[in-house]
């Protein structure tokens, strides 16, 4: 091997090394601060209550059950609304849609991922909010509703690329084979392609849903930012990434509110990573399966 492929092997190694150094990083840094919580805190009752006030000149409270609920509340409202449009809108594309036609929605579609969030949040505070206050009759618009619509918008081009990418996927003899067979367009959608392009399909779900997790800015604006325990989507609800936001920029360094912040970055972290390598793991499992 000549001494610039060498080079450049090792220059791609040391890349991929760095990635891994820099997640182990993250995760230490997140493990040892928000550890120093626990000092002051119950382990118990970080995980278990819902009550989160930790200015409380009483009793300060450091439970984050209503802040992981409101997380997943709001991401899986987020995942009913972009899944059945996404999916359906990559199939119209791959399957039905003209070259002009195509052409013309994709990139369009594409440009919604360049939104910057505090724009998209914007639309739910003057848009999407007062239209739900006057829709179901209540006095905000600001909730979990809301947030859901705004992260189905930030997550639909990731689920509409990367499922039209998996939709072009499935070999075009399969749908001839089928098609010869008597069945018409829509049975060959249903029988044969989709449950083809199933695996890049979920992939796209799920890294749709890692961002909907992790989104700060939109659910910030458009959630209403109320850290109680949500009863509907109706409710106001504040997310983990919102908690983190909010008061980490106000709270003095060293105290167990800091380090209870650090905590809470933390059990997202670990979140965020569990969704990501549930995915992978259905994911290969399922391509087992296939072969």
């Amino acid at each position: 091997m000549r001494r610039s492929e060498r080079l450049i092997e090792w220059a791609l190694a040391a890349s991929a090394y760095a990635s891994i150094f820099v997640l182990a990083g993250i995760f230490i840094l997140l493990l040892w601060q928000g550890a120093q919580a626990f000092k002051e805190i119950s382990i118990f009752e970080f995980v278990t209550s819902a009550r989160w006030d930790p200015t409380s000149p009483e009793k300060a409270g450091y439970g984050i059950i209503s802040m992981v609920f409101s997380t997943f509340l709001v991401s899986l409202g987020a995942m009913i609304i972009t899944i059945p449009l996404g999916v359906g809108v990559a199939a119209y594309l791959s399957e039905f849609a003209d070259y002009r036609v195509r052409e013309l929605l994709k990139p369009a579609i594409e440009v919604l991922a360049s939104v910057p969030s505090v724009v998209v949040g914007f639309l739910g505070v003057a848009v999407i909010g007062p239209w739900i206050a006057r829709t179901f009759n209540i006095p905000n618009g600001l909730n979990a509703l809301n947030g859901s619509i705004l992260l189905s918008v930030m997550c639909l081009p990731t689920v509409v690329s990367l499922s039209e990418d998996a939709f072009r996927a499935v070999p075009q003899e399969y749908r001839q084979g089928s098609l010869a067979l008597g069945a018409n367009s829509w049975e060959t959608l249903i029988g044969v392609t989709l449950p083809g392009a199933a695996p890049g399909i979920l992939a796209a779900v799920m890294l749709s849903l890692g961002r909907a997790i992790g989104e700060t800015m939109t659910v910030l604006m458009a959630c209403g930012n109320a850290p109680a325990f949500p009863t509907d989507f109706l409710a106001a609800v504040r997310t983990m990434t919102a908690t983190i936001a909010i008061e980490l920029g106000e709270v003095p360094q060293g105290t167990t509110h800091f380090y209870a912040l650090f905590a809470v970055g933390f059990a997202l972290f670990i979140l965020s990573f569990a969704v990501n390598l549930v995915a992978d793991y259905v994911l290969h499992r399922y391509q087992g399966r296939r072969r």
